[in-house]
């Protein structure tokens, strides 16, 4: 017997509902967004999460002292307004004198000072910690070297909270609104520090919407949170998120109205669903890159280099191979970020940094005293079939081009990783995502000392460092313009493509803000009666 692929959807959904025991579940009505969550959140511990699942459904159950609006602007969130000292170094944040926590419990000031402060906490073991070493004495105390009470964060009063940076950080309110940032629940936390984030009875937040369930492997449930600063604006009665592993069983219970929206359909389906007009691109503050080791021949020649990253077709890759939406990427930091002085994209600003040029590239060979004669070279990425598509197709560019033989090599993940830190690789793939909405997120990764590539250029770090402590705004931005195209004249990085977050929604489903940070912001959605 042959099943359609609706009745397949169907079948599938009752197997979700039945796993996740539907009487667990709150009454679902006609304003209950439904969105298949692609993977179990491992935690939804704001200091501990560290993807995309986790980060999703924390920007809907907490709230920072600021939230970033559609254009990723930082706007008042906890927080009703601030003052700036002229030093940039002190921020005095005035706080809603009626914010509450999900339970009604009233949150104050010294909310924030635990949580911040917990994240530090070498006891803590955050991933995250490393965001708020902006704070005076965060790295110290993340590294035991300062006591808590020496960390920059106290409360003045109950609704007045001040900070103190270790620098000027021009982009500090963008990374006010950042998970790390999030308050938590001090007493939930003592009173069950295993489990707190991982159950909807335990989990209090403070954002648009709250937990209501949580079936692990099955479902997440939300509510709105009547205690919400903003709970009058919310339109959705509440949201439904089955988690669904497979992409195009996703894509099957949208395309059957069976949900309202899913992320990453399968690739091999794009062409039909664009032609079809179904098809959505949100922006997505990511690129997927090729590193040089810099120290490692022949790649410890810039002219190299240069001649592997003027040889690759990224267009071709991605209209043959990678599809999505994806855009070719021509330099380090993708579009999406606004400069404050001109208002104006920065990548649309600074242009592209590089070009595809067959003939360029052979003569750089030349120059670097190769030739045709270079000797093999080894790529290596980690498992996943994208990855090898590309790397295959980047190996056909160079033979073609540079007469150059690469040997292909693939890595489990977590063994690729140590690989590509410890410098045993010639070209490796790589991708970066930003952490918040600054072109910093980007530029600061090759001022490290430890970076993949084992980059060092004086210059280019004294850039950064103008650019992290600046307070005009454009002086920083001209800083880090400067710093990117030394980047890309040193061919530090084979920049592929811009990073997209296709994905298919219901006409209905509306309000919906993309961050570039990849993050579905629900506060403002609604579903159309149609």
């Amino acid at each position: 017997m042959r099943i359609s692929l609706r009745q397949l959807a169907v079948l599938l959904l009752l197997v979700v509902l039945t796993a996740t025991g539907c009487s667990r579940q709150p009454q679902q009505t006609a304003n209950t967004l439904r969105y298949v969550l692609e993977a179990e959140p491992a935690t939804l511990d704001p200091a501990k999460s560290t993807a995309i699942p986790e980060s999703l459904a924390e920007l809907q159950l907490f709230e920072g002292l600021t939230r970033l609006d559609a254009k990723d602007r930082p706007l008042p969130g906890v927080a009703t307004q601030w003052e700036i000292s002229a030093d940039g170094l002190r921020y005095t944040f005035h706080l809603r004198p009626d914010a509450r926590w999900s339970n009604g419990e009233a949150l104050t000031a010294h909310d924030f000072v635990y949580s911040w402060r917990r994240a530090l906490d070498p006891e803590t073991a955050s991933e995250n910690a490393y965001m708020l070493y902006a704070l005076k004495n965060g790295q110290a105390f993340n590294e035991k070297e300062a006591a808590p009470e020496e960390v920059g964060v106290r409360a003045l009063d109950e609704h007045t909270l001040e900070v103190t940076l270790e620098k000027p950080t021009a982009y500090f309110l963008s990374l006010a609104s950042f998970h790390a940032f999030y308050p938590v629940h001090r007493a939930s936390i003592e009173k069950a520090p295993e489990s707190w984030s991982s159950q909807a009875e335990t989990l209090i937040g403070n954002g648009p919407f709250r937990l209501t369930g949580w079936v692990h492997h099955g479902s997440l449930s939300f509510a709105k949170n009547p205690y919400y600063r903003d709970a009058a604006s919310i339109r959705l009665d509440g949201m439904y998120w089955p988690i669904v592993d497979a992409q195009a069983t996703r894509l099957t219970l949208v395309e059957t109205g069976q949900a309202d929206m899913m992320v990453e359909p399968p690739v091999v389906e794009h062409d039909r669903l664009q032609k079809e007009g179904l098809l959505r691109i949100a922006p997505y503050l990511g690129l997927y890159y090729y590193v040089f080791n810099t120290q490692a021949p022949p790649f410890d020649r810039v002219e190299v280099r240069r001649a592997f990253a003027l040889s690759f077709q990224r267009q071709a890759l991605i209209t043959q191979v990678v599809k999505g939406g994806k855009l070719p990427a021509y330099a380090w930091v993708p579009p999406g970020l606004t400069n404050p002085a001109t208002n104006l994209d920065f990548r649309q600003e600074g242009g592209d940094l590089i070009r595809e040029d067959a003939a360029s590239a052979k003569e750089a060979l030349q120059k670097a005293g190769y030739g045709n004669a270079l000797p093999p070279v080894t790529l290596l990425f980690n498992t996943g079939e994208m990855h090898k598509a590309i790397a295959e197709a980047a190996q056909e560019m160079w033979k073609q081009t540079l007469g150059v033989t690469v040997t292909l090599t693939n890595q489990e993940s977590k063994v690729f990783l140590a690989s590509r830190t410890r410098g045993e690789f010639q070209i490796a793939r790589a991708s970066w995502i930003g952490d918040y909405a600054d072109p910093m997120t980007f530029l600061d990764v090759f001022k490290d000392a430890t970076n993949d590539a084992k980059y060092q250029n004086p210059r280019y770090n004294a850039l950064i460092e103008e650019a992290q402590s600046a307070l005009d705004p454009a002086r920083r931005m001209a800083a880090m313009h400067e710093a990117e195209q030394i980047l890309l004249d040193d061919a530090v990085i084979l920049p592929i493509y811009y990073t997209t977050q296709p994905y298919v929604a219901s006409p209905r489903l509306q309000g919906v803000s993309w961050s570039v940070l990849g993050l579905a912001d629900f506060k403002n959605a609604y579903l159309e009666n149609r």
